[in-house]
């Protein structure tokens, strides 16, 4: 669990994290989505190491950027709990937890470092 995220759940704050790859996931209605994966996400508030990844749906204004891997961006997001893990009634198989995400990420920018 993302301990020092869970201790500012639901407020906004600036992140800056590496993108690392490229991916994929199937969405809510079957179709493809392409994801990216960014790593060493650090509070720039605080400069301390909050997460060691993230995933964020390949939006137009990820597009607009151009990114590469290896690339530092810095962005506002929300802190958001959220429901992780498998749960199957009929074999009473019941493994979910609780874990932070960042969402809605905005004000993307490219760091030049």
């Amino acid at each position: 669990m993302r301990k020092k995220l869970a201790e500012q759940a639901e407020e906004r704050k600036t992140f800056r994290a590496v993108l690392s790859r490229l991916g994929k996931k199937t969405n809510y209605h079957g179709f493809s989505e392409d994801t990216l994966l960014f790593t060493q996400v650090v509070d720039v508030a605080l400069k301390q190491v909050v997460s060691d990844h993230v995933w964020f749906t390949y939006s137009k204004a990820f597009e607009s950027l151009a990114l590469k891997p290896g690339d530092v961006i810095e962005f506002d997001a929300r802190i958001k709990a959220y429901k992780k893990g498998y749960v199957n009634k009929s074999l009473g198989f019941h493994k979910k937890t609780e874990d932070y995400k960042l969402s809605h990420p905005t004000k993307l920018k490219k760091v030049e470092e």
